[in-house]
C-alpha cells in the first residue's frame, strides 16, 4: 500500500498494522535488534541543555544484549541469537534506538551504520533520532544508503504543542520536528514518528486533535504510547511533588483515546504501536499489566463495537 492508497471504513484491517507494511515490504520474515551504539544527546551534554528529556531514562527499553561495551556487530549477533529459535530464517533489522543516533561525526556514524550491515542476515536500517539532529551532510550521505537497503528514519516528535515541548524539556519546538520529517521525506526516505499520549497539561480535546497535525507530515509509521512515569526520572520527581499536575490514563480511558486518535489519522499512515511496556522494577505508574498484542487485542475489539477503523474521521486537506 502506497502513501495515497486509504483504508475505507468497514474495511478489514480496521488499522494499518506495522507487521502488515513489513510483510509487504519484504518476502521473508524480520526482526528489529535494538541496539546501543553509545551516542549521548544534545539535550544531556549542554548542546542544547541538561538533563534530559523529563520522562526519559534509556534503561526502559535496552534488552540485555544491548550494552556499549560491546560491538555493534556483537549486539546483532547476540539479538540474532535471541530471536532465531522462533525463526530460523528470519531476516533482521539493525534498530538505533539509544539516545540519539545521528548524534556523532559523519565518518563515525558510516562506520556504525555500515557494520551493521555488514553482518550476516542484516537487511536494513532503522534510526531513531532527535528531529534537530539531522544536519544536511548526514542527510545526503542516508540519501545515497537508502539506494541500497531497506532505511527507516525515526523522529522524536513526542508532541505538536511547543508549551508541551518546553515543559518537558524537549528542547526543540514542532517546527523543528515538521521540517526534520519533510526535509528526510523528500529525499525519498521512509520516515517515522513517535508521539506520547497524555503528557501532562495535554487534554483529551488537545491530544486527538494532534492526530489532525500529524496527518498533514509526510510520514510513514507512527508509534504512539501512554505516558508513563519512569523511576530516576524529573517526570516521576514532579509527580511525587505535585500529583494533582498529572491525568494518568486507566486502561479503558486510555483505549478510548487511541481510538479517537487512529479514527481522525491519514489512513495509510502506519501505525507501529499503541503503547509501551517498561521493567517493573522501573514503572511507576499506570502499570496496566498488558502486553502489546493484548491491547491491541482490547482495542480492535473496542473499534469493532463502535464501527470504527483509521482514517474514519480524518479530515483531508
Amino acid at each position: 500500500m502506497d502513501r495515497k492508497e486509504a483504508l475505507t471504513p468497514g474495511e478489514s484491517p480496521l488499522y494499518n498494522e506495522f507487521s502488515a507494511y513489513l510483510k509487504r515490504v519484504f518476502p521473508f520474515k524480520v526482526q528489529k535488534i535494538s541496539l546501543h551504539a553509545g551516542f549521548t544527546c544534545p539535550n544531556r551534554d549542554g548542546t542544547v541543555g541538561f538533563g534530559g528529556c523529563t520522562y526519559c531514562n534509556n534503561q526502559t527499553f535496552n534488552p540485555a544484549y544491548c550494552h556499549t561495551d560491546k560491538s555493534i556487530a556483537m549486539q546483532l549477533e547476540e539479538g540474532k541469537r535471541f530471536f532465531a529459535h522462533k525463526y530460523p530464517s528470519m531476516k533482521y533489522l539493525a534498530y538505533f534506538q539509544a539516545y540519539t543516533n545521528t548524534y556523532a561525526g559523519l565518518d563515525m556514524l558510516r562506520r556504525k551504520y555500515e557494520e551493521a550491515l555488514d553482518v550476516d542476515g542484516v537487511v536494513g536500517l532503522v534510526i531513531g533520532t532527535r528531529p534537530d539532529c539531522m544536519p544536511d551532510s548526514l542527510l545526503r550521505y542516508l540519501e545515497r544508503l537508502n539506494r541500497q537497503t531497506f532505511l527507516l528514519v525515526e523522529y522524536g516528535i513526542e508532541s505538536v504543542r511547543d508549551e508541551t515541548l518546553r515543559r518537558i524539556n524537549r528542547g526543540h519546538t514542532f517546527q523543528t520536528a515538521a521540517d526534520a520529517v519533510r526535509r528526510t521525506a523528500s529525499c525519498g526516505i521512509l520516515t517515522g514518528g513517535h508521539v506520547i499520549l497524555g503528557l501532562p497539561g495535554e487534554t483529551h480535546t488537545d491530544i486527538v486533535e494532534q492526530a489532525d497535525t500529524v496527518s498533514r507530515l509526510p510520514l510513514t509509521t507512527l508509534k504512539m504510547h501512554q505516558l508513563q512515569l519512569i523511576r530516576g526520572t524529573r517526570m516521576a520527581d514532579e509527580y511525587a511533588r505535585h500529583p494533582e499536575d498529572f491525568h494518568l490514563f486507566g486502561l479503558d480511558e486510555y483505549i478510548d483515546v487511541v481510538v479517537d486518535y487512529v479514527q481522525r489519522l491519514r489512513p495509510d499512515l502506519v501505525l507501529e504501536r499503541f503503547v509501551s511496556q517498561s521493567p517493573k522494577e522501573l514503572l511507576v505508574a499506570p502499570d496496566w499489566g498488558l502486553k502489546n498484542h493484548e491491547f491491541n487485542h482490547k482495542v480492535q475489539k473496542r473499534m469493532r463495537e463502535l464501527g470504527a477503523c483509521q482514517g474514519k474521521l480524518w479530515r483531508r486537506e
